[in-house]
């Protein structure tokens, strides 16, 4: 559990639950999703005194959670908003839940090493004052963010509000954005694995045989497509509701476009990542259907040289079939000079039909490749 009070100032950190709100700024409480279901009905109670609010028992339900999917939802006292992270796992094995695998190259050439990606869901519930955090255990994004905070020196009074969150849905919009772009680091490692697997499926000296490798790699993509549609339908949702709201002692004009703002930049960095999602599995079934295409076309180039060979000796059957007719009366085996002339004959007809096969193109690529 993490509490700490935001005002212009700066950012303080408190261990224990705030009896009161601050004179100035918000209060941001942050808990584990352990310790919320541990310390929910002190929250419940502490809400109740500090805003006369109380959490409905369904949303309590959807902040515990740990498998539910990106979603917006509000009232008329909070707002709720539950977005699926898209993080590194820490551990390369332990793989529990299907859809969270990424491969990646090994380094030293051996098999592809085994990674998680962590989809946990983090719940924000945000009020007029106070904004309340629900994270996995050791979430690094609630600490990195925390610590950005904390290491913020102090500025004019007029520019602090531009470093630091003015409000609850400014500090849940940067956390939802620190959470998107987390995801270039996975894009990243992404990219650099189908480029492995490319390479191998259009390499024609190598023998792919990782196919279930790969079919969970395609897997872990459309997985990946459908958390993204999740997160970008949340925030498509919050800004229908950020454009009900109306200007008053909590939000002026200014704040409201500001978030407007943040919530259009979060948006397109959502859609961003979507469409590289959309485009890695594009990409990956194109390097499935051209591995296909290639084994294809090398069966039929195998099958054409052994149809050229077998052209070619053909007619020497026919020739040594024919002079191995057993008659008594034979006068073309009996010469001096038989045995040379077949031999000769049989050689001119293989080199011609092997040099008009070769002229064709039936010997090893295609026309094109030459």
């Amino acid at each position: 559990m993490r509490n700490f009070i935001v005002a212009p100032q700066g950012l303080t950190e408190s261990d224990t639950l705030p009896q009161a709100l601050p004179s100035e700024g918000f209060l941001w409480l942050s808990f584990s999703r352990r310790e919320f279901e541990v310390l929910q009905h002190e929250v419940q109670s502490l809400l109740q005194s500090l805003c006369g609010v109380q959490l409905y028992e369904l949303h309590t339900a959807d902040l515990l959670n740990n498998q539910l999917p990106s979603h917006f939802d509000f009232t008329s006292d909070y707002d709720l908003v539950v977005f699926r992270r898209l993080a590194r796992g820490k551990t390369e094995t332990d793989i529990s839940q299907p859809g969270e695998l990424l491969y990646r190259a090994n380094p030293t050439g051996g098999p592809p090493i085994l990674r998680r990606i962590d989809t946990s869901p983090v719940a924000f519930v945000v009020l007029d004052r106070i904004v309340l955090s629900v994270h996995p255990a050791d979430c690094a994004v609630r600490d990195s963010f925390a610590a950005k905070l904390l290491n913020t020196a102090p500025v004019a009074p007029g520019l602090s509000a531009h470093r630091l969150p003015t409000n609850p849905v400014d500090l849940m919009l940067r956390m939802l954005n620190t959470m998107v772009d987390g995801y270039l680091d996975l894009r990243r490692e992404l990219t650099r694995q189908l480029d492995h697997w490319q390479s191998e499926l259009l390499n024609p000296r190598t023998r792919f045989n990782n196919w279930s490798t790969l079919l969970d790699s395609r897997l872990t993509l459309h997985y990946l497509d459908e958390v993204c549609e999740d997160q970008r339908a949340t925030i498509q949702d919050w800004l229908e509701a950020l454009d009900t709201w109306q200007a008053d002692d909590t939000f002026q004009t200014k704040d409201l476009e500001m978030l407007r703002v943040r919530s259009r930049d979060l948006l397109e960095h959502i859609e961003r990542v979507v469409h590289h999602v959309d485009r890695l599995e594009r990409s990956a079934e194109t390097a499935v259907q051209m591995h296909f295409n290639l084994q294809s076309n090398r069966a039929n180039d195998v099958m054409k040289t052994l149809t050229a060979v077998t052209a070619i000796f053909l007619p020497l059957n026919l020739i040594t079939g024919y002079f191995g007719m057993n008659f008594e009366t034979f006068d073309m085996l009996h010469g001096a000079h038989s045995v040379v002339w077949a031999s000769l004959f049989m050689l001119l007809i293989a080199c011609g039909l092997a040099w008009y096969f070769w002229r064709r193109h039936y010997f090893g690529g295609s026309q094109r490749e030459r």
